[in-house]
């Protein structure tokens, strides 16, 4: 269905897809009519010094163009086949109870502040919250351009390093959780999902939501028995909306996992060695005995630790899309030599 036939709009949810890919195409048709204007501009400018002749606003011209073409580059390292979908995040502590359960859910806060800062939408679809502080687990929804693109970094173990508030002696303590970042398929993406594969669960809810959770088991549990997945989502107070919403999740866990496969397969038969990407341990977050927040994968060592757990993590997010992008364009490299 194309976005001027009768009834596009009568469906905004299913043909959401649609209307986020004509906006991307918008915005890189935008970029290059503007580059194509500054190369004019530029041309100009050159005659112009090479005359003698100088103008104030020359600095002002090179600025500008000094972003645009950092904005150009940071779309063409986000032009990954998913980049541009929505993200689902799970977070999950380590070993460690409280301790690793706190610090699950300070990942948590972390991410909320850091899309909200953004300006992305948030959904939080399940949350299990722990006996005595912190969280079991929690998945949530980020929706926004390029939401996926920016946040597939984050995939991986994390690890904190503190005082812990919870030991009656002060000692330091390291804990970790892992964070699990797919992104979201559209409703055409076809996955095969079998009824009898599936293992539906109902539970009552917790945390926020008064009387209404403690009495109805609104919350739902999906297990798919083939690969092992499980998902779970309480957000809503319906059980059909939650059931809805755990399928959507689902199919995109499912999707995802078989990206990864072939993935995998296409290393594989490259003879490439794979990198760990899942439970690898990506970033530390050290609180004592000094303040530093360090990637392992790209060497970003930033002093202000409480700033980054504020949400404060675009550093690390561009370090680590700039060096996938400098790997990319060494194989580029090694292929043509070869």
């Amino acid at each position: 269905m194309e976005m001027q036939d009768p009834g596009f709009w009568d469906d905004p949810t299913g043909n959401a897809p649609i209307v986020r890919r004509r906006k991307s195409l918008e915005r890189r048709l935008k970029t290059l009519e503007q580059l194509r204007e500054d190369q004019e501009e530029l041309s100009t400018w050159k005659e112009l010094l090479a005359e003698g002749e100088s103008d104030p606003s020359l600095p002002r011209f090179l600025d500008r163009l000094d972003r645009e073409l950092a904005r150009l580059d940071l779309e063409l390292k986000l032009s990954g086949p998913d980049d541009d979908k929505p993200a689902l995040v799970n977070i999950n502590p380590g070993a460690g109870g409280t301790e690793s359960q706190d610090w699950a859910q300070m990942l948590l806060r972390m991410y909320l502040r850091w899309a909200e800062k953004d300006g992305y939408e948030v959904e939080l679809l399940e949350r299990l919250d722990g006996d005595e502080a912190g969280i079991k687990s929690a998945t949530f929804a980020v929706r926004g351009d390029y939401a996926y693109g920016y946040l597939k970094g984050e995939n991986g173990v994390h690890r904190l390093v503190r005082i812990s508030p919870f030991d009656s002696q002060s000692r330091r303590h390291t804990s970790f959780s892992s964070v699990y970042v797919y992104p979201e398929v559209d409703d055409d993406v076809e996955i095969d999902i079998e009824d009898k594969d599936l293992r539906i669960d109902t539970y009552r809810a917790s945390g926020a939501g008064g009387q209404h959770v403690n009495k109805t088991e609104s919350a739902v549990r999906i297990t798919h028995a083939p690969s092992g997945i499980v998902v779970s989502c309480q957000n809503e107070r319906s059980q059909l909306k939650n059931r809805v919403t755990a399928m959507k999740m689902l199919r995109a866990r499912l999707y995802d996992a078989e990206m990864q496969k072939r993935a995998d397969e296409q290393q594989e038969r490259e003879g490439q060695k794979s990198e760990i990407a899942w439970g690898s341990q990506i970033r530390s977050y050290v609180l004592q005995p000094y303040r530093m927040v360090k990637d392992h994968r790209t060497n970003l060592e930033v002093g202000d630790a409480d700033k980054v757990l504020d949400g404060e993590i675009d550093p690390f997010i561009e370090a680590w899309l700039a060096h996938q992008m400098g790997e990319d364009d060494t194989e580029a490299d090694a292929e043509a030599a070869s």
